[in-house]
């Protein structure tokens, strides 16, 4: 799962000249370059087989890994940022500002996070795509192909913007919960008694006692996100072409399942590496979490 990671990550640098000189041939692919291969299966030439326009499908799905990965660690970013903000400041204040604060919590609770997340894509994604089109075209001086790309640069933001705003919601009990038990500590008291502001107290003296469990918290999100990105993305709600993500590709796969012939190859490959990769993140946050719980002691 480790050496599935370090790939996903270095993968670009294999088409560098100089160092796709020193490696073998199927790890040099593009995964947007077209051949009359379609539908190989895996070989010395092309390790994952290759897909229905014959696209190398190993440097594809290595490449639709990092999309799903971007946005997980993108939506896990707004999700801390609002999370914590949330729920630090309810649980400092307490009382009247608590019980407000996290009622609209749970108001947002009984909201079916997924189809949220799919009516934000359907009624702001054409607004978006225009908005950024207009702001993009008055500088004249901009080449044609970043008009091209306002598409997939507006499902990167919604989606962004989409499941990060649903994911906060456990980060802001988790860390209002915390703050409840420290705000009564002495040395809360001691500072308040030497004049410390209460945005320094709770920047200062309270946040870093939660950091662990935040931290923790943080990279078990990451692959919450990445699966609700891969289900959009499977639904075609998600990443669009010519970008690829794993549920995108997994969705590619299906759809060449027939009685006739089973191109395998296509759904196992995407479908292994996004088990991997929610696998790997899942161990990351364990690991996380038992060294910085100050209850764990080493043997």
């Amino acid at each position: 799962m480790f050496a599935v990671g370090l790939m996903v990550l270095m993968w670009p640098m294999f088409r560098k000249p100089g160092v796709a000189a020193h490696l073998p041939r199927a790890m040099a692919w593009s995964p947007n370059a077209l051949s009359e291969e379609q539908f190989q299966a895996p070989s010395g030439e092309h390790w994952f087989g290759t897909d229905v326009h014959g696209r190398d499908l190993q440097s594809r799905v290595f490449y639709g890994a990092r999309i799903s990965l971007l946005v997980g660690v993108g939506g896990a970013a707004i999700s801390l940022v609002i999370g914590v903000l949330w729920g630090a400041t309810a649980g400092y204040l307490g009382g009247r500002w608590d019980s407000v604060m996290m009622r609209w919590v749970d108001v947002l609770y009984s909201l079916p996070t997924i189809v949220f997340v799919i009516v934000l894509i359907a009624v702001v994604e054409e607004p978006l795509k225009t908005w950024l089109t207009r702001a993009l075209a008055t500088k004249k001086q901009l080449p044609q192909e970043y008009l091209a790309g306002v598409g997939p640069t507006a499902n990167l933001l919604l989606l962004f913007a989409g499941l990060g705003a649903v994911s906060w919601l456990t980060m802001a009990r988790i860390v209002r919960g915390q703050v409840l038990s420290l705000r009564t500590r002495g040395f809360v008291y001691a500072s308040r008694a030497l004049g410390a502001s209460h945005a320094r107290i709770l920047l200062r003296h309270i946040l870093p006692n939660v950091y662990g469990i935040i931290i923790t918290y943080l990279t078990l999100t990451v692959p919450a996100i990445v699966l609700y990105e891969s289900f959009l993305s499977y639904l075609g709600l998600g990443i669009q072409p010519p970008q690829a993500s794993l549920g995108s590709l997994i969705a590619e796969g299906a759809a060449q399942i027939n009685p006739i012939r089973i191109y395998w190859w296509m759904i196992v490959s995407p479908g292994v590496t996004l088990a991997s990769t929610l696998l790997a993140l899942s161990f990351l946050g364990d690991g996380l979490r038992d060294a910085w719980d100050p209850r764990t002691t080493s043997d």
